[in-house]
């Protein structure tokens, strides 16, 4: 299963032999590694597959999430919930649970709707590490709506207030890697340990096992 497709996974998917592809919005990082199509089903919601309607995949391989309408997927169980993070291009996080272990997925976010019900009972909470300390928002011209991303504080509050244990770090802005892993790691952790949450800053080949 991968969840979300960038750019450089362009010409790369056959690496991934995956059975599924799933998308939480159109923004570009986050669908271009689809620039010349799929071998796997694609499912998206639909105000992501308006978005992405240009994109080379088969009709036969374009399936469509209904958010909070939870989907088997690959063996899995997604349920898209909505989320606050860019009225462009409308973006969901996914609550997975594969067995008795749950996850919820939220790569770019501002708030969650739904998010004691999102939250309830995960065992791991993945999150938006666009900022540590303060959310990079932004209100909308025409909507004054805010829209951009939370801090890392900010998901570890949600995290601590619906018992979640665990917050893995993902999808870094610069602040995060210009600090450097250590660096960063350190002012992180420190913040769960405030709060009670383990924290886990993401790297490729990350493997966990939850139970």
């Amino acid at each position: 299963m991968v969840i979300d497709c960038g750019e450089t996974w362009r010409g790369r998917l056959d690496e991934l032999q995956a059975d599924a592809i799933v998308i939480t919005h159109a923004h570009p990082d986050h669908i271009l590694g689809l620039a010349d199509g799929s071998r796997c089903p694609v499912w998206a919601v639909g105000k992501a597959w308006q978005a992405m309607r240009r994109l080379p995949i088969e009709a036969r391989l374009r399936r469509t999430l209904e958010p909070r309408r939870p989907q088997s997927i690959a063996g899995m169980r997604f349920e898209a919930f909505p989320v606050v993070h860019s009225t462009r291009a409308p973006a969901v996080g996914f609550r997975i649970t594969s067995r008795r272990a749950s996850i919820f997925y939220a790569p770019d976010v501002l708030a969650i709707g739904r998010r004691r019900e999102a939250l309830q009972g995960i065992r791991a909470y993945v999150g938006d590490g666009a900022r540590i300390l303060r959310p990079l928002v932004r209100r909308e011209k025409g909507t004054g709506r805010w829209i951009g991303h939370t801090s890392v504080r900010v998901q570890l509050d949600w995290c601590r207030a619906a018992g979640v244990p665990q917050m893995i770090v993902t999808h870094c802005g610069s602040q995060i890697v210009r600090a450097g892993d250590e660096v960063a790691r350190a002012a992180l952790e420190a913040l769960g340990r405030e709060r009670g949450v383990e924290v886990l800053l993401a790297h490729d080949g990350l493997e966990l096992t939850l139970r």
